[in-house]
């Protein structure tokens, strides 16, 4: 789920049903890539195109929004291998990691009501919950992480998405158990002593979510976030929902190179939960993060916190991470804020700039390390064009 190399889970083998759908995408040809409206391609448009062409991600779209206010949406590639059809302008996806900034943004709404201290200790709200002990007897202890930490990667807490059994997408997984996968493990390093990329942090943070609102977390950032500025395309799935609402292009996923796509859009998201379990649109994420910097969502003084930033190359080059939120440099000058997701079957990438543009861009596989930074770049050359 996280954003530069997100969700790094180990390989896993898909359900029975799930590879026999594979078998039915041979042979299926990959559509011409769609075009956006206008008499010629832009920037835009032929980085999507290179991406579904040369880079072989089944489909992708975008949704950009320039310093005056104009939204364009772009679309490559096809939606669907088994029956080609179109990639569907501005179709939902799995929104992975980006998850974690609407979860920060709740949990600063509470520290904003005085009923969450980013200076307090895990165990002030979850005593005795987060406890553990590695096999070479480590220990790790909640009395000594801080919500600030969990929410800015800096708590050395392992990442239970590593330890994820086979069959994960499939199943239901309760956030404890999640987290005691975690907890089994050697940390990374003491508190505050380091930066690591840590899904574990933000299943914490549902969990403090819900302690200290006595509400589903999934249902707190509904309220607190979703439907507060109106993202009519964005949800949490409901527990045993494994689908896709709206219009979708499907996610896919290669065991091996070489291999047929393995078509997994179905995904019980348990397993992500609030690290990364959101369905949204490239145009929701894009009003999303614009709302976050225009100051909808948060007071001035939690908005400041969440835009203290440690150096995370992780995210990328020149990259940097608050409090689920990340800023990245621009190739034309300046930053951009926002923070990306990946998991399997999606990728996404985008931000905003304090001026107002914004762009997103999501691809419908799992791919490479260099493919994912040639998204990277695509939103580079949207935002800068």
């Amino acid at each position: 789920m996280n954003p530069s190399t997100p969700y790094r889970i180990r390989p896993f083998r898909l359900s029975a049903a799930a590879v026999a759908a594979g078998v039915l995408l041979f042979g299926v040809a990959a559509a011409p890539a769609a075009q956006a409206a206008g008499p010629r391609a832009d920037v835009v448009q032929q980085r999507l195109d290179a991406l579904v062409r040369q880079d072989g991600v089944p489909g992708a779209l975008a949704t950009v929004r320039d310093r005056n206010g104009h939204t364009r949406t772009y679309t490559a590639g096809v939606g669907d291998l088994a029956t080609g059809a179109a990639v569907p302008v501005d179709g939902q996806v799995r929104a992975g990691s980006n998850t974690k900034s609407f979860t920060a943004v709740a949990a600063l709404q509470l520290v904003a009501e005085g009923k969450v201290d980013l200076e307090a200790s895990l165990d002030t709200y979850l005593p005795g919950l987060v406890r553990g002990t590695g096999a070479d007897g480590s220990r790790i202890d909640g009395r000594k992480i801080t919500v600030r930490q969990i929410l800015q990667h800096t708590s050395g807490l392992p990442d239970y998405t590593h330890f994820l059994p086979d069959q994960s997408l499939s199943q239901y997984h309760e956030p404890r158990d999640l987290l005691d996968l975690a907890l089994a493990q050697k940390p990374d390093f003491e508190p505050g002593k380091g930066w690591k990329y840590c899904n574990t942090g933000y299943l914490i943070a549902g969990l403090i979510i819900q302690k200290v609102t006595g509400r589903p977390a999934g249902e707190e950032i509904t309220r607190r976030v979703i439907d507060r500025i109106g993202l009519r395309h964005t949800y949490f799935p409901a527990q045993g929902d494994m689908t896709v609402h709206e219009r979708h292009p499907h996610g896919y996923v290669t065991e091996e190179p070489g291999d047929q796509p393995l078509d997994v859009t179905e995904q019980d998201m348990s397993w992500a939960w609030t690290a990364g379990a959101l369905v949204s649109t490239n145009s929701d994420l894009n009003r999303f993060f614009r709302a976050l910097l225009g100051g909808e969502l948060l007071a001035p003084a939690q908005l400041a916190q969440m835009q203290i930033t440690v150096p995370a190359e992780y995210m990328g080059p020149g990259g940097r991470y608050g409090l689920g939120l990340a800023s990245r440099p621009l190739s034309c000058g300046g930053v951009y804020w926002g923070h990306g997701g990946t998991l399997p079957g999606y990728v996404t990438r985008g931000g905003v700039t304090e001026d107002g543009r914004a762009a997103d861009i999501a691809v419908t596989t799992l791919p490479s390390a260099d493919v994912k930074q040639r998204v990277a770049d695509a939103v580079d050359a949207a935002l800068c064009r």
